[in-house]
């Protein structure tokens, strides 16, 4: 079910206060339908993570079509007006290159790029981010960025765990357990939930759960047994920690101050006490206050 600042909302409710395609009414469903609760303090935090998984799927089907390779960690290569390649197939942004700009370098000049499928998955993400987020705020917040494998920005906040439900735009593993020992590079993939039965993988492209295993099975050792398995963890980025850098910086630092019958003193956000006004105002006395 769903949980808007800490009251059940009924599907319809939800549906008419913003949500419109397809997709985002299929990620609605899943939620609204699941025995766990999904917790959110108001509509706009809802619908930014909705629409940041539709982001996250928009951008794997962009990373499909720039034209980028797939090719192991020491075949790999980059643009070098905004990267620096090192040996072991690592990207390091470089000095004075605005994050976002370097990311969107890959999507739109794609051919000069190869990389392996985990070091893609952190690249869809960061494309996604930028859908969401302000272009000050990705660059600010990502100003650092090196790309290799499942290295990523501590800001993306990724979570990898066993969710309640599996949603579109979730990152999966489809373990490959008797690669053959040749090309290690197809151990496994990692692939994108596109929220329509199929599923993204770079390197090869788009397939159903079936289609993926399939081509894997292709990359055994001679005399295996084992066949490839989606494995049971999910990934995904902190959406609701990612939240917080859409809103304006006048609202983003402002604070509330509470102070209880004692005269103890402490502090919320502006989003946290607008969502239970009427409680905050019975239990406490409260002073707006902007932080500079």
């Amino acid at each position: 079910m769903i949980i808007i600042g800490g009251s059940q909302k009924k599907k319809e409710e939800i549906m008419n206060a913003g949500l419109q395609s397809p997709l985002e009414q299929t990620i609605l469903t899943v939620m609204y339908d699941s025995h766990f609760n999904y917790s959110f303090r108001t509509f706009d935090a809802l619908f930014f993570e909705v629409r940041f998984r539709v982001a996250i799927i928009d951008s794997s089907r962009e990373l499909y079509y720039s034209g980028v390779q797939f090719a192991d960690f020491y075949r790999s290569r980059c643009n070098p007006m905004f990267w620096k390649l090192f040996p072991d197939g690592a990207f390091q942004l470089k000095m004075g290159v605005p994050a976002s700009e370097a990311i969107l370098d890959i999507y739109r000049n794609g051919r000069q790029y190869a990389f392996e499928c985990a070091t893609a998955m952190i690249i869809i993400l960061y494309r996604a981010t930028i859908k969401m987020v302000p272009p000050e705020q990705f660059n600010r917040l990502f100003a650092n960025i090196r790309l290799w494998g499942w290295k990523f920005d501590q800001d993306l906040q990724i979570v990898h765990n066993v969710p309640p439900d599996y949603l579109p735009g979730d990152i999966r593993y489809v373990k490959n357990p008797d690669v053959n020992p040749l090309t290690p590079e197809w151990q496994g993939e990692n692939v994108v939930d596109l929220g329509d039965g199929t599923f993204f993988g770079h390197g090869l492209g788009f397939r159903s759960l079936e289609g993926m295993i399939e081509a894997l099975a292709l990359r055994r050792r001679p005399g295996a047994t084992r066949m490839p398995y989606l494995m049971v963890p999910a990934t995904r980025p902190g959406f609701s920690y990612l939240y917080q850098f859409t809103l304006p910086r006048s609202e983003e630092n402002r604070r509330i101050i509470l102070f209880d019958e004692s005269l103890k003193r402490s502090t919320l956000s502006v989003e946290d006490y607008e969502t239970n006004q009427s409680e905050w105002i019975k239990n406490y006395i409260t002073v707006r206050f902007p932080i500079p």
